[in-house]
């Protein structure tokens, strides 16, 4: 793992399935560039330049479908 790297404490997730809204937003914060390099988008003009940017409809799915998961479906394992 890389020094940029982190990860989010397990108290927090759970936390965040259990509805605290700070810890939900943590998880999201955690996963924004990842969802942002999923959404961006390549754009070319008249001329043949490449345009990039972050399709803003793709990052706001992904965003509500990992709430929705955190929300619905996360169980942590059992030890």
């Amino acid at each position: 793992m890389s020094a940029k790297e982190t990860r989010i404490p397990v108290s927090v997730i759970l936390a965040a399935a259990d509805g605290d809204e700070k810890a939900l937003a943590a998880v999201v914060r955690h996963y924004k560039d990842y969802i942002q390099a999923l959404s961006l988008r390549t754009l070319h003009d008249d001329y043949g330049n490449e345009y990039y940017f972050v399709d803003d409809d793709i990052r706001l799915r992904l965003e509500t479908k990992l709430i929705h998961s955190i929300m619905t479906d996360f169980k942590p394992l059992s030890k």
